[in-house]
């Protein structure tokens, strides 16, 4: 395994100074944004498409920082009912493959998106409950009219650019946001399609993550390393579909936090166990969302408490058995 970062929280930075900073703390790996939600102030496809001095100037950067690009991130709603969202998050998604191929990078990270209700809608419909019966009507028309399609599609044309994964953050609020759904996903479609494992989602909805882990064997492509913090004071009043705005923290059921101030080294040591159990030997991704603290900050504590608990070394032979 490779301790990694995705450098959203420094996009202030020009791509050189993060790479130089995130290196000198240890970090070994880099999840770069090329648009959708985490933007592209370190890769933008637009500039970079096609121009073969700028992209070897990216893999200069990371060469000269003994760094590698885990994958390319692009999380977005591609089958947003809004035919002008779908379309901006659908090319971003196009362009970050493309751009993907380019680097070198074989995999691509996202959303599975949502759609609306039915052909009429205005806003994504997550739906969290079977009854009334409406709510199973609209998961099969999200699913197998639109959502399937669209990535049975969408495959087809990864797979012209080289990029072998795309992996799904699961993540409510969209189609895909556990294992149960990831695997109904990549049923469907293929094992071109896996998991970007983020805990910070799983934890609130009480999925026991080193199970999810093992569920999704042979599945997981990316991970990324967040920690979700669960008051219980709040929680037990108002459950965990807790819709206040993240800045609200005082009143919310649970927040995101940076590594360790969620939950607790053994804790994270059995979710790297687990990962390793599983044969998973790709980036551990550190995604900083934690309110309660500045970028840096953030960033510096995930990484140092991370070091305690990766596992970076291939094990050798068993000589006690």
């Amino acid at each position: 395994m490779k301790l990694g970062v995705l450098t959203v929280p420094l996009g202030s930075m020009p791509l050189k100074e993060a790479a130089e900073y995130l290196a000198g703390l240890g970090v070994q790996a880099l999840e770069l944004g090329a648009g959708g939600c985490p933007g592209k102030a370190h890769l933008n496809p637009e500039e970079l498409l096609g121009h073969k001095d700028k992209i070897d100037e990216i893999k200069k950067i990371m060469k000269d920082n003994n760094l590698e690009i885990s994958v390319l991130s692009t999380h977005g709603n591609a089958v947003h009912p809004n035919k002008e969202i779908a379309k901006m998050y659908h090319d971003d998604f196009e362009n970050t493959v493309r751009l993907a191929n380019e680097l070198e990078v074989d995999t691509v990270v996202t959303f599975s998106g949502c759609p609306g209700d039915s052909e009429g809608s205005k806003y994504p419909n997550w739906v969290t409950c079977p009854w009334p019966d409406d709510f199973l009507d609209i998961l099969n028309w999200q699913w197998n009219d639109v959502l399937i399609p669209y990535w049975q599609k969408e495959v087809e044309f990864v797979k012209q650019y080289g990029v072998k994964k795309v992996a799904f953050e699961m993540h409510p609020g969209f189609c895909v946001y556990n294992p149960t759904t990831l695997l109904k996903i990549r049923e469907a479609v293929g094992d071109i399609i896996g998991a970007n494992f983020d805990p910070s989602h799983l934890i609130w909805q009480g999925i026991d993550i080193p199970s999810a882990i093992r569920a999704l064997e042979g599945a997981i492509y990316h991970f990324h390393a967040k920690d979700t913090k669960i008051y219980k004071p709040n929680c037990d009043v108002k459950g965990v579909l807790d819709t206040d705005h993240y800045g609200t923290e005082k009143t919310r059921s649970w927040i995101f936090r940076a590594l360790g101030y969620g939950n607790d080294y053994a804790y994270w040591k059995d979710i790297i166990s687990t990962l390793r159990l599983v044969g998973y030997e790709g980036a551990v991704s550190i995604e900083h969302e934690d309110s309660l603290m500045s970028s840096k900050e953030g960033l510096e504590k995930a990484i140092s408490f991370l070091k305690e608990v990766m596992i970076f070394e291939t094990p050798g032979e068993m000589f006690w058995a």
